[in-house]
């Protein structure tokens, strides 16, 4: 489980947005964090597709992710099976067929450094958080492109690095692409993306 929550995190990172034409990685980061400020809800569709290097094989699940500044998230798998992860302050349910787990953030150090490198991805800091990733940001004619290097024991123990694609004339994070130590690569594209529409309050229920 615990490597399907730092998908999330990497997931979260992926909600940050670009709104104009940055020519300097100084521009850009502020951009990012400008944009995520303005965003008060946001919601998508995804689809991750994990490729699995020896089996020359790949997994397709998608769901549907939906935030709420400063400390609401649901991240839901609804094909090939469901799974949800809702995220209320500091308060967590983990849902999976009939069973419905809820925890205290800050009971478990493990879950309160994922609760605070989820909400630092949201609002736009991660990519100046120092603490997290080491971040190397290049633009071309058509993307955005971020790399970041996780400095997290955790994170180092799973991936090489993460790979965000921003879109510039959508000005939003279009793939992602996870690159793990042992050369397996996820990739998760956002789609059907709404920001600063309602949500409903039962989204992010926790009991």
């Amino acid at each position: 489980m615990k490597k399907l929550l730092l998908i999330l995190v990497v997931f979260c990172i992926a909600t940050t947005t670009v709104s104009a034409q940055a020519v300097s990685e100084a521009k850009i980061r502020q951009q990012i964090e400008a944009a995520a400020a303005s965003m008060k809800t946001m919601q998508c569709d995804f689809v991750q597709t994990k490729y699995l290097r020896m089996l020359n094989d790949k997994m397709v699940s998608r769901g549907k992710m939906y935030y709420q500044q400063s400390d609401k998230l649901r991240w839901e798998y609804t094909s090939p099976y469901a799974y949800a992860f809702v995220l209320n302050g500091s308060r967590v349910l983990i849902s999976k067929g009939n069973r419905n787990d809820v925890i205290n953030v800050n009971q478990s150090k493990f879950f309160k450094e994922i609760a605070r490198i989820m909400m630092n991805s949201v609002v736009g800091k991660a990519l100046n958080d120092k603490r997290d990733f080491k971040v190397s940001l290049s633009s071309s004619a058509t993307e955005y492109v971020a790399v970041l290097y996780p400095q997290q024991k955790q994170m180092q123990q799973m991936f090489q690095k993460i790979v965000l694609h921003f879109n510039r004339q959508r000005a939003m994070v279009a793939k992602v692409e996870l690159i793990e130590k042992r050369g397996d690569r996820t990739v998760i594209e956002m789609m059907n993306v709404k920001v600063n529409s309602p949500i409903n309050a039962k989204v992010f229920t926790v009991n």
